[in-house]
């Protein structure tokens, strides 16, 4: 396990100043904040540390401005909802991440007080791991932490050269969590344990499935990686999309394992904006057809699965194209069962940027599931055995 903030003395911290990395990567549009939940997910962190009168340092990023600034992805508008989170505290903001202005607000903070540095990706440096970019971020203060799982799979400045330059290295409590979580996943689910697997693309999760199909339970495949596996067992999916590196693998996973479940019925129509071709159809696709969402057979299979269980289950990536309503039945039926087999007594985590979009639409608390994880393909890589970096530079208990 790593080092946490809670691992040292609560004086530890008073005077100190503390760099926090989060992923403040939400979406924004007409100068506000449209989901918080990356937000809200690094409050306790920073409430824990500002209670312990350190002087806490925010850094992330925004988008893909590619090194230079963009104002449509600016973190100003992320300020007002931060503030609004934190309402007894003093949060400022600063249009850089880098130079003497912001050294000299650095300097000027109190203990307690929180100040919201600007995108980090303003900075071509960011993502080359540039050493001077590091160094100077490293240089505003004693003590490192990443709260920002979902981008600890990054070898960046912020996550990774940072860090290598300060002793003191530690998990905020958020990214405490998704470890405890998803460690748990990996290596010692409660059974019985259904794996809900879905979205575009197989090569994103195959070692996260190597690693756990054998732990499963069951295995239940939509989306359209789903069609890749249909391929692969001789049925026609028509123009759906079809990763045929991966059609042997997939073929020779389905021989061995019976407890993969495929979708048995599909939403199709013959392109995204034909809605009213829509047609309900069976294993079978017309050759002019794309898959767009599992049907509701498949559906009521999946939630009789999904919500009797008692042990756990992780679910990864929407079932079809839930964005569009006409597509959005499969997936908004994965969220009501995960949400039932957590009253069960199932541990429940989800994971993935659509599949916790879609789970949003509907809980009203968290507490509705175990644990929403911040990181998709973090969460993906952890899982399957890789080595995350911004993970491994942190301090060891």
């Amino acid at each position: 396990m790593k080092t946490s903030i809670t691992d040292f003395p609560d004086d530890f911290y008073k005077g100190k100043k503390v760099l926090v990395r989060v992923d403040f990567n939400v979406p924004i549009s007409n100068g506000e904040v449209d989901d918080d939940f990356r937000i809200r997910s690094t409050i306790h962190t920073l409430e824990y540390l500002s209670r312990r009168g350190a002087k806490i340092i925010i850094i992330s990023h925004l988008g893909r401005p590619k090194g230079k600034p963009e104002s449509y992805l600016s973190l100003k508008p992320v300020i007002s909802r931060l503030k609004s989170l934190l309402p007894e505290k003093k949060v400022d903001w600063i249009d850089d991440c880098i130079g003497s202005k912001v050294e000299n607000k650095i300097q000027k903070l109190q203990n307690g007080e929180i100040l919201l540095l600007e995108n980090l990706r303003f900075h071509s440096e960011e993502e080359k791991n540039d050493e001077k970019f590091a160094q100077s971020l490293a240089s505003y203060a004693e003590i490192f932490v990443n709260d920002a799982f979902s981008v600890s799979h990054r070898k960046h400045a912020s996550v990774y050269g940072v860090p290598t330059l300060l002793q003191y290295r530690l998990a905020g409590l958020q990214l405490q969590k998704e470890l405890k979580y998803l460690m748990k996943i990996r290596d010692e689910p409660e059974h019985p344990f259904v794996l809900v697997i879905g979205g575009a693309k197989i090569r994103d999760k195959i070692d996260a499935v190597k690693r756990l199909i054998d732990k499963a339970e069951k295995v239940l495949v939509g989306g359209a990686i789903a069609y890749t596996f249909l391929a692969s067992k001789g049925y026609s999916v028509g123009k759906s999309p079809v990763e045929d590196d991966y059609i042997s693998w997939a073929a020779k996973i389905l021989e061995k394992e019976e407890k993969i479940i495929l979708p048995e019925d599909h939403f199709v129509a013959s392109n995204i904006d034909e809605r009213n071709s829509i047609q309900l159809v069976g294993n079978e696709i017309p050759s002019d057809m794309i898959g767009f969402d599992i049907g509701p057979k498949t559906s009521q299979n999946y939630m009789s699965i999904i919500s009797s269980t008692n042990g756990t289950v992780f679910w990864n990536g929407p079932m079809g194209l839930f964005e569009i309503r006409e597509f959005s039945h499969g997936t908004m039926d994965i969220v009501i069962a995960t949400i039932l087999a957590r009253l069960r007594g199932a541990e429940t985590i989800v994971g993935g940027g659509d599949s916790v979009s879609a789970l949003r639409k509907i809980i009203a608390n968290k507490s509705e599931v175990s644990h929403i994880s911040t990181g998709g393909g973090a969460s993906l890589e952890y899982i399957g055995g890789k080595v995350l970096p911004g993970i491994e530079i942190l301090k060891d208990k």
